[in-house]
């Protein structure tokens, strides 16, 4: 048997105590507390005390059940509600009045004017302050979200693109400091602009301080991981637990000779994931979560939340305590900063993500990424056959009203082929195969593509790879610019502003990725980076071309034709209420493999969006009674009968 190193694990050990934690005491002062008598005509004043009492009253009782069925451990619980006792207090009063005001509008982030956008800091501005700099142009942009991606400490060259954290309470000095942070936010909330940054909850950095005092044999800090003195037990979690990263980052486990331990490692050697077995990091996890929401954060996306639960014999994926922890992380925040939203990162097939909404009594994310809608998409335009595109909307619009998903055509990220195999053998197209050939499409091979980019992850035994490029770029922008070729230009500028109309079509949030607003290409100079070459990731993640952005008002540019068409689109969906979050959604059967039609409908105005993914001019046919106009042309016309529609082409029609 293999022998855990360790010294006293809180993580199953009850403590039978009969001390009362600061909330039961709370919510025992607001049952007894006398009710103030007003005079007439006036609100009544609520102390801030009150509003805490009232906001943990609603929720400690559950909570405690769930933290005493995970831990059942009443010290260490009452320790987590003396901490979100004191990060309470700490919340400043600017943020606490953001609070109250969602608070009264708990669908404040629901609404059709929600626009994000992902930058990386140093590329976006240089820094925080260059990015507070550039708070103009964003505005202009119609954005009133932005995702700052990872921007706490780490160590460069075994940072993962900023998701293996050495202190998160702390920012990467080249990028500034936590005032600065505050300063960015607090600059953002007066153009109501709303932040998004990542938490990253399954693991830290091998060079984060528990890990060096757990790598130097404390057994305090050895229990804040999965540390094993041989190999048995690794051995038995390999058996059942995938590979994230079979041929860059292969196994779960890194041996670490100097103190001579395996520890786990899902994604890679110099990430350790971090024991939620243990209360004592749930608790410090999420003192550190409040902390960044104190910060001015109005949206958290939690990373890898799937992974966060280990149980041996398990895939270590989606367990059903995963789901007890973001339960009890969402009442932390409706306790102390009920204006910060949960935005989950779960890449997974839509069985599989919807979960992490929990249900409409007990919710768990408020919002997640829509992203195998964002592979299919591709698939899509691959094959110019909307059919599975087309059934995964469908699954999209029958859930409930209330889940907000983010949609997106592109991020900082890789597109892995995570389609729905099952319908697509039945007709004819395997995965394997399949999956060669969108490689070979993207990479411009293959299918007539004028596509370029590059492949992430290729595994040479299964022939099993992902994908990389900027969305104008796979749109063949970069082709018809290196080859002088205006028609093809035109073409490819006409293919990416319809993907993006469709995007904006989808029931949710759109995300842009900055650069996309310009049509940025990519960008081959990480291949001169020795931190970088290795990671096919950054050809889409580069600088932000600020020579480029300089021609957005200029229409006989590039820039400024996506740039242009792009806002025509934003300021439309702002103000059509049918484009709202919670409207109805649905698709219909145009007769043609190559055109999808989304419509939409809210308190008495249709819409419908009908978008050809084939270069060649296709004929729809449809039997909606009535007179449509052409939102953006203006254009009257009939949607009974045939309707003709150019190659890439769309339309918004609104009943009229």
């Amino acid at each position: 048997m293999a022998r855990r190193k360790n010294v006293k694990n809180n993580a199953k050990k009850s403590v039978k105590t009969n001390v009362k934690t600061n909330t039961e005491n709370v919510v025992e002062m607001v049952a007894e507390k006398p009710a103030e008598v007003m005079p007439e005509n006036e609100a009544p004043i609520i102390s801030d005390n009150d509003i805490f009492l009232n906001r943990i009253n609603r929720v400690h009782d559950e909570l405690k059940w769930l933290y005493m069925e995970l831990y059942g451990n009443e010290s260490m619980f009452a320790e987590l509600c003396d901490n979100i006792r004191r990060m309470y207090e700490e919340r400043g009063d600017s943020l606490k009045a953001i609070d109250r005001d969602r608070e009264a509008d708990p669908n404040w982030y629901k609404s059709n004017d929600m626009l994000g956008m992902m930058l990386y800091i140093d590329n976006f501005g240089g820094n925080m302050q260059g990015v507070k700099d550039r708070l103009d142009y964003i505005e202009k942009c119609n954005v009133n979200y932005i995702h700052l991606m990872p921007f706490l400490d780490t160590v460069e060259g075994r940072s993962d693109g900023g998701y293996a954290v050495v202190n998160f309470r702390k920012v990467r000095e080249d990028l500034g400091t936590m005032e600065d942070l505050e300063e960015l936010t607090s600059a953002c909330h007066d153009k109501k602009i709303n932040v998004c940054m990542d938490f990253v909850m399954n693991h830290t950095s091998e060079d984060h301080e528990w890990a060096k005092r757990a790598r130097a044999g404390e057994g305090e800090y050895m229990s804040r991981y999965f540390f094993f003195d041989n190999p048995s037990i690794p051995q038995q979690f390999e058996q059942t637990v995938p590979q994230v990263f079979p041929t860059t980052a292969p196994g779960n486990f890194t041996w670490l000779p100097d103190c001579n331990h395996y520890v786990m490692t899902t994604f890679y050697p110099y990430q350790w994931d971090l024991n939620y077995l243990n209360p004592r990091v749930f608790n410090e996890m999420m003192n550190n979560f409040l902390y960044l929401a104190n910060k001015g954060i109005d949206i958290i996306r939690i990373d890898a939340v799937p992974y966060i639960w280990k149980e041996l014999g398990t895939q270590c994926r989606n367990l059903r305590r995963v789901h007890t922890i973001v339960r009890m992380m969402r009442m932390i925040g409706e306790i102390v900063c009920p204006g910060t939203l949960l935005l989950g990162e779960v890449v997974m097939e839509p069985e599989k993500v919807v979960p992490y909404f929990g249900t409409v009594e007990k919710p768990e994310c408020h919002m997640l990424y829509n992203v195998t809608t964002m592979a299919t998409t591709w698939h899509t335009v691959a094959t110019r056959d909307v059919s599975l595109l087309k059934k995964q909307l469908d699954i999209v619009s029958h859930l409930p009203k209330e889940y907000v998903f983010l949609n997106y055509l592109r991020c900082h990220d890789d597109i892995g082929w995570g389609l729905d195999y099952a319908t697509l053998s039945q007709c004819g197209q395997e995965e394997v195969p399949h999956k060669a050939y969108l490689n070979d499409y993207f990479q411009g091979y293959a299918g007539a593509s004028n596509s370029r980019g590059e492949l992430y992850n290729s595994d040479p035994t299964t022939g099993d790879a992902r994908f990389c490029g900027t969305t104008a770029s796979m749109c063949g922008i970069e082709k018809a610019a290196y080859e002088g070729d205006q028609e093809a230009l035109d073409k490819a500028i006409q293919m990416d502003i319809m993907l993006h109309a469709y995007m904006f079509m989808q029931s949710g949030i759109p995300v842009l990725y900055s650069g996309d607003e310009i049509g940025q290409l990519n960008d081959y100079t990480y291949k001169e980076d020795p931190h970088k070459v290795e990671d096919s990731r950054y050809i889409h993640r580069g600088a932000m071309q600020w020579d480029l952005a300089a021609n957005a008002d200029d229409a006989t540019t590039t820039q400024g034709k996506m740039f242009g068409r792009l806002s025509v689109l934003e300021n439309l969906r702002k103000s059509e209420k049918a484009f709202i979050t919670n409207a109805d959604m649905w698709t219909m059967e145009t007769g043609d493999q190559s055109v999808l039609c989304i419509g939409r409908y809210y308190d008495g105005d249709k819409v419908y969006g009908i978008f050809n993914f084939s270069e060649h001019p296709k004929q729809a046919w449809f039997s909606e009674e009535g007179l449509w106009e052409d939102m953006i042309t203006h254009e009257r016309m009939s949607m009974m009968g045939s309707m003709n529609i150019p190659g890439y082409g769309f339309h918004w029609l609104k009943k009229i």
